[in-house]
């Protein structure tokens, strides 16, 4: 597996380019911003890029989509619950201070239990409302690799004082479907330092 974590924007957003080594076939997670910078991860490892997938409609993880989208011709990909917040990033833009990205497009809706391949490699998609209520997380069994979005962090968990948040649904789908994976899963969170979940399982405070 070909995987390069660019935190990009001014919230540092992790932004997954995941490419299968043999196929050259990738997908793109959370394009936020800084679309310059994640093609010239695409172009330095020549993938093409199947799929681009958001984990949450934020604008920091959203706001990069529709250029990525015009640069690549790769379908975006979003839970459908996150389409009120989809139609609010002009609004978004304006809580963080960052310009409006217009319009995103999404061509399809991804649910629990979806997949998601990228030539041999193989990703499940796992619900998990809280921080938002269309929030997902990609986990790549055979690689044991979770991109968590902004539902886990090392130490913490997503916020849920915004719209679509959910303080009960957070904790509902991190002790019933995130803490579900090994402990020796490596979690790529939405933003900040890499995790595993033994590690939050035991140590993370909002997990006790």
């Amino acid at each position: 597996m070909i995987h390069e974590i660019l935190p990009v924007g001014p919230l540092q957003c992790n932004c997954s380019v995941i490419g299968d080594e043999t196929t050259h076939e990738a997908m793109v997670i959370d394009p936020g911003d800084d679309i310059e910078d994640v093609l010239g991860l695409i172009s330095k490892h020549n993938l093409q890029v199947k799929q681009i997938v958001i984990t949450h409609a934020h604008i920091d993880h959203v706001g990069g989509a529709m250029k990525l989208r015009a640069a690549t011709g790769a379908p975006i990909l979003l839970n459908q619950n996150d389409q009120a917040l989809l139609k609010m990033l002009d609004l978004q833009a304006q809580w963080v201070g960052m310009r409006s990205p217009g319009k995103v497009e999404i061509e399809a809706s991804l649910g629990q239990a979806d997949t998601l391949t990228a030539g041999t490699l193989s990703a499940s998609v796992l619900h998990t409302p809280g921080h938002t209520e269309g929030s997902i997380c990609i986990y790549f069994p055979a690689e044991k690799k979770l991109i968590a979005g902004d539902t886990l962090f090392a130490g913490s968990i997503g916020r849920t004082d915004l719209p679509g948040g959910s303080f009960d649904k957070i904790i509902q789908s991190l002790h019933g479907t995130v803490l579900a994976l090994p402990d020796d899963t490596v979690v790529v969170p939405g933003h900040g330092p890499l995790t595993t979940i033994g590690e939050e399982r035991e140590s993370n405070p909002f997990l006790k």
